[in-house]
């Protein structure tokens, strides 16, 4: 017996921050800064939980890799320390909000799987049919029309009630587990653009319902980490004092809420397929060629995130980047230097946020396809384990390596 309980003591000295069991590990004692400096960098589990379709199969609607503990030990194993699941949940509830059991257990199987790894998890409520993210802004879909008080009443209520669910299924896990309430709130650039002003104030309503519902569960929510949604997750939105985004109120005090933005500049690099640039950083410029970037090169990049910390990290609210990426291109002549071109965004992307207090999430959607010009946003090939794109990869690493911690 001596033996044994010697052994078990030596056993949770040398693993502190790990019990016997996925729930009821330590408390969520540590603040938003110091759970933050253990998540960098992050992948996302993209367009797998949070796809449409019916039932357990929507998971594979958009991509066809099942999730299992064999991928997540590999996104360990490969240097990562979060995982992000984007997900859906009103397209799995009833009328009533009331959210399918089998889909519920399948979210905390995948859990789970990254928690037994020692992964720190984001889990939020994705574009999930645009039930919020859209209509909770605008009547209509198809022109801008802002929606009443009642309306705003009504989706703050669902949104309530739909995180009530999922806290009190996750209410006995560590701070391992962070939730985030929504995703990309009016990011519908047709309907939005030009409006982030006036519809600031709704999105910090659904924000502070968000943090009130998650809290009333009680046990380890009520100090758990919160990640709350900067306007259109637009990191000039969120730091623009004419637009007066502010962080919610949380219950428990300072030090347990996080925001959140996504970075994609310049966009005609990053994220368009048809005619997009290729060629990006100061060292990759191609003289006279028009697929040459022409603006968000490394000095826009520092200045972003620069701004991100002086508004929100000096301010005690660490960042989540909950996502960043571009398509990786088939580009035949000149394919060396869109390669480097696309390690060194990723590397000066992933240093910048770092050193400026941001977690950055790695966006990757199991597109093992590059559809030649057009590219793929997918690092990882999850059905044979393996990296697909080591020049983003390698970027990503030689970045979070290069990075200084925040001051």
């Amino acid at each position: 017996m001596r033996k044994s309980r010697l052994f078990l003591t030596v056993l949770c000295l040398c693993v502190p921050l790990f019990c016997l069991t996925v729930e009821g590990r330590k408390e969520c004692s540590n603040d938003a800064k110091r759970v933050a400096s253990l998540m960098y960098p992050g992948w996302n589990l993209g367009n797998t939980m949070e796809a449409t379709g019916e039932g357990l199969a929507a998971e594979h609607s958009w991509q066809p890799t099942v999730t299992t503990q064999e991928l997540m030990d590999f996104i360990k194993r490969s240097g990562f320390r979060s995982v992000r699941i984007p997900c859906s949940w009103d397209i799995h509830a009833d009328a009533e909000g009331n959210i399918d059991k089998q889909w519920m257990a399948r979210v905390k199987e995948i859990v789970d799987y990254c928690v037994k790894d020692g992964l720190y998890v984001v889990l939020n409520d994705h574009w999930d049919n645009g039930w919020i993210e859209v209509m909770g802004f605008s009547k209509t879909n198809k022109e801008f029309e802002i929606v009443d008080e009642q309306t705003i009443q009504l989706k703050a209520a669902r949104l309530e009630y739909i995180w009530k669910q999922i806290a009190k299924t996750f209410k006995g896990y560590d701070e391992h587990l962070l939730f985030a309430g929504l995703n990309e709130p009016f990011q519908e650039y047709f309907l939005f653009n030009g409006r982030h002003k006036e519809l600031t104030p709704i999105l910090q309503r659904y924000n502070q319902a968000f943090v009130n519902a998650v809290r009333s569960t009680g046990g380890k929510n009520k100090k758990r980490i919160l990640v709350v949604q900067a306007p259109s997750v637009n990191i000039s939105s969120a730091t623009n004092e004419e637009i007066g985004f502010m962080m919610p109120t949380d219950p428990v005090g300072d030090g347990h809420l996080m925001v959140e933005v996504h970075y994609y500049d310049p966009w005609d690099f990053c994220g368009q397929q048809d005619g997009g640039k290729r060629f990006w950083g100061q060292n990759q410029h191609v003289k006279d060629n028009p697929y040459t970037c022409e603006w968000g090169e490394e000095n826009w990049v520092a200045s972003q995130f620069a701004s991100m910390k002086k508004k929100f990290y000096d301010q005690g609210y660490p960042v989540i980047l909950g996502e960043y990426g571009l398509n990786w291109r088939e580009i035949g002549d000149l394919q060396e230097v869109h390669d480097a071109s696309v390690k060194a965004w990723y590397k000066e992307v992933t240093k910048e946020a770092i050193s400026n207090g941001c977690v950055p999430m790695l966006w990757d959607i199991n597109h093992i396809n590059r559809s030649g010009e057009k590219g793929t946003m997918t690092v990882v090939d999850r059905a044979n384990l393996k990296i697909f794109s080591q020049v983003a990869f390698d970027g990503i690493m030689e970045g979070a390596r290069s990075a200084k911690s925040p001051r």
